[in-house]
């Protein structure tokens, strides 16, 4: 990429920014490990978009980028592919919900996932050979609740029609609850008293 085209696609990012909202919370902990600067800016900028605070997560989250790589997360890790970051805006939905999958490792547990998985459906949370769901990935994404928990949060707290993961009916993975209800039934999960 070209200094011009840096340039260019930092100032897109900047600019789809401040057109996000009144995004106030804070943009995370992590580091990386590949990615132009630009690609990083995207980064960056999806994380700062969205009004949920990542600073919750309590470690430091090694960002993969890579061209080809297959976007994905496992605790303190994520993978994003260069080439849908190149994309611009249209990268930050799948980032924030691969970083949303950082929220569930490290801030929900067992109890508040069952709560959730009530209102988000799914098969089950995650993938397994005893869900019935194909630990290939062949069943569908939407119908593990950990990747409806995950696009809800994005959507919720990004509702954006620049959003990829915006849903466009109730089946869609973060179509099943209202943004204003998920963001007041997740504070509530996270600001309670440990039993």
């Amino acid at each position: 990429m070209t200094g011009t085209a840096a340039a260019t696609a930092l100032a897109a990012a900047t600019a789809a920014l401040a057109l996000a909202g009144n995004a106030v919370a804070g943009g995370g902990r992590y580091s990386f490990d590949g990615g132009s600067p630009a690609e990083q800016a995207q980064v960056r900028g999806a994380l700062d978009a969205s009004s949920f605070d990542w600073d919750a997560v309590p470690l430091t989250v090694t960002i993969h980028i890579a061209h080809g790589a297959s976007s994905r997360a496992t605790p303190g890790q994520i993978w994003l592919d260069a080439d849908l970051l190149d994309a611009g805006t249209y990268a930050w939905g799948v980032v924030q919900h691969e970083y949303a999958h950082q929220v569930d490792f490290f801030l929900l547990t067992n109890a508040m996932r069952a709560q959730l998985q009530t209102v988000l459906g799914g098969a089950t949370w995650w993938r397994s050979t005893q869900s019935g769901l194909a630990p290939d990935g062949s069943q569908k994404h939407a119908q593990l609740a950990s990747e409806r928990f995950a696009s809800t949060l994005a959507w919720a707290y990004w509702p954006s029609p620049a959003n990829v993961l915006r849903p466009h009916s109730p089946s869609d993975e973060a179509g099943g609850v209202a943004p204003a209800r998920f963001r007041t039934l997740l504070a509530a999960l996270l600001t309670a008293e440990p039993q």
